[in-house]
């Protein structure tokens, strides 16, 4: 199994060139990628700054940490201009980039219903995911892209030269259900999971059977789920992976087990739910980073 690797979730609530000190700081603790979320806003959060901006300017700050989104959706971004974005911070960043994607949500004060518009059902919004990854892929690996799908369209898009990365930025998959896992084991580098909040009281469980399931969509798409790296994302179970170093220890190899190979902690965020101890999550980077 490949190397436990220790991320961090980034706030894009901090005014430049503040918010520039704590991504130079997430790279010097040793995490081993700094995401961030893609939102135009969130849980009425505010100041909420946009993503790919961000990480344009967190690539010029920084040297070796991988940067990502957590996730980028079909919500509020078209295929065509979020191409362009991403080979852009793919070249400032020296190929660090990394874009994680997933479905959205679907409530009325989510990224898409602020923009107004009919509610996509279930199937739509699936249908939406897998056919905006199709294109972007299709677009990154370039160089001169034209796509008529059912939701999204591109004319002789070129995208020459490509990313750095080759054959393009990878895509990190969020999904739990069938056609999303279908969708990782056929265009994922990786995979992510935040777990199942119906199940939240045996996370570890719900993990397992995702896992399974996405072996079982590896073997439908004759592809090795070897070849996938497997993302936790922390803070949506009641389990306490900041109480202490040796809390994160414990619950970091009971997920390796799983075969989660990557974890993403949250910047501690004083006065919410995500709080945590500064210096446990500078101990925990120490232990499980690699510093610069």
């Amino acid at each position: 199994m490949s190397e436990l690797r220790i991320g961090t979730v980034m706030w894009p609530m901090e005014p430049w060139p503040a918010a520039g000190e704590l991504w130079r700081r997430a790279e010097g603790l040793g995490f081993h990628a700094a995401w961030v979320y893609d939102h135009t806003a969130w849980r009425g959060t505010t100041p909420w700054y946009d993503a790919y901006t961000t990480l344009a300017a967190a690539a010029a700050v920084t040297g070796r940490v991988r940067l990502g989104t957590l996730v980028t959706s079909p919500n509020f971004r078209h295929p065509v201009p979020t191409a362009h974005a991403a080979k852009t911070i793919d070249h400032i960043s020296g190929g660090r980039l990394t874009l994680a994607i997933g479905a959205g949500g679907g409530s009325r004060t989510s990224d898409a219903g602020i923009l107004g518009g009919p509610e996509w059902t279930p199937g739509e919004r699936a249908g939406r995911f897998a056919e905006w990854v199709d294109l972007l892929d299709a677009l990154l690996r370039g160089p001169e892209t034209t796509f008529e799908g059912e939701y999204y369209s591109a004319r002789e898009v070129v995208t020459s030269p490509g990313c750095v990365q080759r054959p393009r930025i990878p895509f990190a998959i969020a999904a739990t259900g069938p056609r999303g896992l279908r969708l990782a084991a056929r265009q994922g580098d990786m995979w992510v999971t935040t777990g199942d909040r119906a199940h939240r009281h045996d996370p570890q469980g719900a993990v397992r059977r995702q896992i399974a399931g996405l072996e079982e969509a590896c073997a439908a798409e004759g592809r090795d789920p070897g070849e996938l790296r497997r993302l936790f994302l922390t803070g949506f179970t009641h389990e306490p992976w900041l109480a202490s170093p040796d809390a994160f220890t414990d619950l970091a190899g009971r997920y390796a087990a799983l075969g989660v190979t990557d974890i993403a902690l949250h910047w501690p965020r004083p006065g919410t739910a995500w709080d945590a101890d500064m210096k446990v999550f500078e101990a925990v980077a120490a232990e499980h980073g690699a510093p610069a």
